[in-house]
């Protein structure tokens, strides 16, 4: 079975932040990247606030 095109859609934006790095313990010398460290923090937020939004428009 085939996953929904959103779903599809959220997958690709996870793996693009994925692919740019991740954190690994013990690589401390390294600066700050937040697309590295937070990158699921922002599709979350990108996500929650796309359904708000939806929301908003469904009900008006």
């Amino acid at each position: 079975m085939r996953a929904p095109r959103a779903l599809m859609a959220v997958l690709h934006l996870v793996d693009r932040f994925e692919a740019s790095g991740i954190y690994v313990p013990g690589e401390d010398n390294k600066s700050i990247s937040p697309w590295r460290d937070f990158g699921w923090l922002f599709a979350g937020f990108l996500i929650a606030t796309a359904v708000f939004v939806l929301l908003f428009a469904l009900a008006a």
